[in-house]
């Protein structure tokens, strides 16, 4: 698609080549005009990301619903027809993360003093009547002959108090504004001093990532930090390094292929194009299923919201299948040993992925402050 007006002079400003059409024949250089209206910086850089030609589209129909032809158009040398791997990659990783940040995936509203009183009011009518069925199960147990109906009754009065307790205890335990409590250690250890003391008289060979981990939560302890505050700040660190975690990942998930293929016919780049292609697609479903689900908690409709939930559904399966059916399609292997290979693969990058995303968690609380 054009860029810009075509200079009247035809001598490409690049290479200094005669120019008969648009572009230079020599380097490529499109002869327009340097001077643009300031508009065209965006629409240049849009342009440039989407080819308006067809090829961004093309590229992103085949991605969705057509397993593994992008990476087999691009390994049989058709690479002019759809947008490069990498830069597709970038594209939609840039795409996604975007969205995540314009909408945030966990909203934490700590509790102002408004809140706080309206808990503590709630928590006193808790009281009252946990209370009043006390006193009900009391004068029912001290008549001297219970009915079966009584014995009932006796039997859900006992099960309505005992959920309300455990419903309270676990309310206190997640309380978001709250803080960490005293008397909760890190490994039987209080403080940092008596930690550190422990462990020069005992290290072990785990130090190097238990004594960072113990530092900070002492150090979170001291500093009165609340329960929301962590948990904030542990998404936030998390999602920021989320696409650092996925970019180590990519050489990996490819590694994993090239162990399970013939080594003479598929090179490790060819298994590089299909990560590259999958990782792709799952970053586009990925964001979809988080577009969806903000629409459910949106929209107020039960019909349409289970439409949606249905079409979540669908989506996280589809991203399964769809492994299995570009896998089927790029290596050309038979359809069980495609199916067994798959099932190994997939075994192994969750296993592989869930370690990495662990690490990333514990990064991620190292960075909280």
């Amino acid at each position: 698609m054009s860029h810009g007006k075509i200079r009247e002079d035809k001598t490409c400003l690049n290479c200094n080549h005669q120019v008969e059409d648009r572009y230079c024949p020599h380097c490529g250089q499109e002869n327009a005009e340097t001077r643009q209206p300031f508009y065209y910086l965006f629409t240049h850089f849009f342009e440039d990301f989407t080819h308006y030609d067809g090829q961004f589209w093309g590229t992103l129909k085949n991605l969705l619903i057509k397993p593994g032809k992008l990476t087999s158009t691009y390994l049989e040398g058709k690479r002019q027809k759809f947008v490069p791997p990498v830069k597709l990659y970038i594209f939609v990783s840039f795409i996604t993360f975007f969205m995540f940040a314009l909408f945030p995936m966990i909203n934490i509203n700590l509790s102002d003093k408004k809140d706080a009183g309206n808990h503590n009011k709630t928590s006193f009518f808790d009281k009252i009547k946990a209370a009043e069925t006390q006193k009900i199960l009391d004068s029912i147990k001290a008549e001297k002959n219970l009915t079966k109906e009584d014995s009932a009754t006796v039997k859900k009065l006992n099960t309505l108090l005992s959920d309300s307790a455990e419903i309270n205890d676990l309310k206190e335990t997640f309380e978001m504004d709250k803080k960490i409590d005293k008397d909760i250690n890190f490994g039987g250890y209080g403080t940092r001093k008596s930690y550190d003391s422990a462990k020069a008289k005992n290290p072990s060979t785990l130090d190097f990532i238990q004594t960072p981990l113990a530092h900070k939560f002492f150090e979170l302890k001291e500093n009165g930090v609340s329960k929301a505050e962590i948990f904030k700040n542990l998404a936030e660190k998390s999602f920021h390094n989320m696409p650092k975690a996925l970019f180590i990942y990519l050489p990996l998930f490819a590694f994993f292929l090239w162990i399970f293929h013939n080594k003479k016919k598929w090179w490790y780049f060819d298994h590089g194009i299909f990560t590259l292609h999958y990782f792709s697609f799952l970053l586009l479903n990925i964001l979809f299923i988080f577009l969806i689900a903000k629409l459910t908690s949106v929209i107020d409709v039960g019909f349409i919201n289970v439409i949606l939930y249905l079409l979540i559904v669908f989506l996280l399966l589809y991203s399964m299948v769809y492994f299995f059916i570009a896998h089927h399609k790029v290596y050309h292997t038979h359809g069980a040993v495609s199916f067994i290979i798959g099932i190994v693969l997939f075994m192994i990058n969750f296993f592989a992925f869930m370690i990495l995303v662990i690490g990333l968690a514990l990064v991620s609380f190292l960075m909280i402050h």
